[in-house]
C-alpha cells in the first residue's frame, strides 16, 4: 500500500529550480527521508527502501548531502 501526500507548490518554484513536478517530488522525497534518518525517526534501511536505493548509497548519500555521521 502507498500514501500519496500532494504539497502545494508555487510554479514559480519549479520554474526557478528548473525542475518538473516529478523532479520536485524526487528532491522533497530524498531530503525528507535523509532528515528523518539524521533525527533517528527513520531507520537507514527504511529510508533506503523508501527510496529504492540500495542502503549503502542512501548512507552515502545521506552523508554528502545531509550531513549525517554514522555512528
Amino acid at each position: 500500500m502507498s500514501n500519496t501526500i500532494p504539497i502545494d507548490c508555487p510554479p514559480e518554484i519549479l520554474l526557478g529550480l528548473h525542475m518538473d513536478t516529478n523532479q520536485f517530488a524526487a528532491l522533497v522525497k530524498e531530503e525528507v527521508a535523509i532528515a528523518l534518518f539524521r533525527e533517528g525517526r527513520l531507520s537507514s534501511g527504511m529510508a533506503a527502501n523508501w527510496l529504492a536505493v540500495p542502503r549503502t548509497c542512501f548512507l552515502l548519500d545521506a552523508m554528502r548531502k545531509g550531513g549525517a555521521i554514522l555512528l
